[in-house]
């Protein structure tokens, strides 16, 4: 089974849809912790992806990714621009080195999840996106074949969004309150957790 053109122009614009609408909820959980505009910037990203929908969903998807990749990292600013941009950018290269999706979906995902560490020089357990791209990335990998799958994705997300409320944020702006960041969760996992859901809800038809 391959993914359809329709069917991946439809998962777009669902996931710009569901962060567009997240942005009030985003940015409250960056201006207890952040410089408070990361709603903002990713409204901004996401809306400039949406005006490019039809041009996008004309490509082919690793050109598509990368398209989506290059968009963000050009219009969300702030650090969330880099990091979101390198994570559609290095999954478009994957894809363009003999992956398909659904197939190599962890594959897929995982360049992108390994452009992010890299690009923000971080990792899982520092309270940032990563803790939740990271989990989404092992139940990928782990659940692959299994016929609920998308639901333990969106579920494994859910929980691991809410799993950085008592972290101590040691990256980002978040790191320079110390353990005053305690307590709060993480905008860039939020908005990551958003992207997820939007997308297992589309896939599962409850969107």
């Amino acid at each position: 089974m391959s993914l359809q053109p329709e069917t991946f122009k439809s998962l777009v614009r669902v996931a710009a849809e569901r962060v567009i609408a997240s942005a009030p909820e985003l940015t409250s959980l960056d201006q207890a912790i952040g410089d408070g505009d990361h709603g903002y910037n990713m409204k901004r990203g996401f809306e400039a992806v949406l005006g490019k929908l039809d041009a996008i969903s004309e490509q082919p998807f690793d050109e598509a990714l990368k398209t989506i990749g290059k968009t963000l990292v050009m219009t969300v600013g702030g650090a969330s621009g880099p990091l979101y941009g390198s994570f559609f950018l290095a999954a478009g290269e994957a894809l363009s080195h003999d992956k398909h999706l659904p197939e190599d979906i962890a594959d897929v995902f995982g360049s992108g999840v390994n452009a992010v560490c890299a690009r923000g020089r971080s990792h899982a357990g520092e309270k940032t996106m990563l803790d939740v791209l990271v989990p989404v990335l092992e139940t990928l990998k782990n659940a692959a074949g299994q016929s609920d799958l998308i639901a333990r994705v969106s579920t494994t997300a859910a929980e691991a969004v809410e799993r950085t409320a008592p972290m101590q944020a040691t990256k980002g702006r978040a790191s320079f309150l110390g353990p005053r960041s305690v307590g709060h969760i993480d905008p860039g996992a939020r908005s990551s957790c958003v992207l997820v859901q939007a997308v297992c809800a589309r896939l599962e038809g409850k969107q």
